[in-house]
């Protein structure tokens, strides 16, 4: 059937408007059209991923980060572990991804193996999700970092897989200039924690991530980033981490979880 011109615009419009639904939680398999970047083994870690030579790297190719056994169930996972990141040194032994992104949906699972454990991860190696045991701050665990509250009360605590699910528009520009601020939805191990959160700037300098050190983080250019995780010389562990590229052109990060 052929639609006139101004009934396909409405269509294409409430399509865009209208909230994703997505299987949400620790254990969700990767949909048609997702790409696995962590499976837990050595080869995909080498496949999909590279340090990141940022200001403060301090270590070298090949990724020194261990393939370890799942402590919870069968398989192996992936353990943050470069001892030049030992005392909370981020940015020194940080990987991420080869590929870059825009906008996406991303699933991540990780396990704090100890009290205090700290990690993150960097959407478009720009903007922390915070991975921190025992904060409960605005820096804590599960906040994008600095501006929301630690949505503590999703996370399952430490020797247990949690699950991040989000949807992120990066920023927009019109003629060079920045125009729209990136934007987040997420669920923490099946509960909606953040809706529509608009990401002011990157936090933590050049060391943190691209942009970092482009006027205190606030001057954010026209570049997609890849996923980055933190080395902080704690064990923290992934797995079941992949990420479908999204073309978001309403501002509208928000979706549901599927009944």
């Amino acid at each position: 059937m052929k639609f006139p011109s101004y009934t396909h615009s409405l269509i294409l419009l409430l399509g865009l408007c209208t909230p994703l639904h997505a299987d949400v939680g620790v254990g969700v398999k990767a949909p048609a059209g997702a790409e696995m970047l962590l499976d837990g083994t050595r080869e995909m870690l080498d496949a999909q991923w590279i340090y990141w030579e940022g200001p403060g790297f301090k270590s070298a190719m090949p990724i020194k980060w261990k393939v370890v056994p799942d402590p919870v169930d069968k398989g192996t996972s992936i353990m943050t572990d470069d001892r030049v990141a030992d005392g909370g040194i981020y940015g020194s032994a940080d990987i991420v991804t080869k590929k870059e992104y825009r906008d996406f949906r991303l699933h991540i699972e990780f396990l704090v193996m100890k009290p205090g454990g700290n990690s993150g991860v960097y959407l478009q190696n720009r903007y922390e999700i915070q991975v921190l045991d025992g904060d409960k701050t605005p820096h804590g665990m599960g906040a994008v970092i600095n501006q929301t509250e630690s949505p503590y009360d999703a996370y399952a605590g430490t020797g247990k897989w949690n699950s991040y699910d989000i949807t992120f528009r990066a920023a927009r520009f019109k003629d060079g200039k920045l125009s729209e601020k990136a934007m987040v939805s997420m669920f923490f191990n099946g509960k909606k924690v953040h809706t529509n959160i608009i990401i002011a700037q990157v936090w933590g300098g050049a060391n943190s991530g691209l942009d970092g050190g482009n006027d205190d983080g606030k001057g954010i250019t026209d570049k997609p980033g890849g996923l980055k995780l933190q080395c902080e010389g704690h064990d923290v562990r992934y797995r079941n981490t992949w990420i479908k590229e999204l073309d978001l052109r309403v501002a509208n990060t928000d979706f549901t979880e599927k009944d």
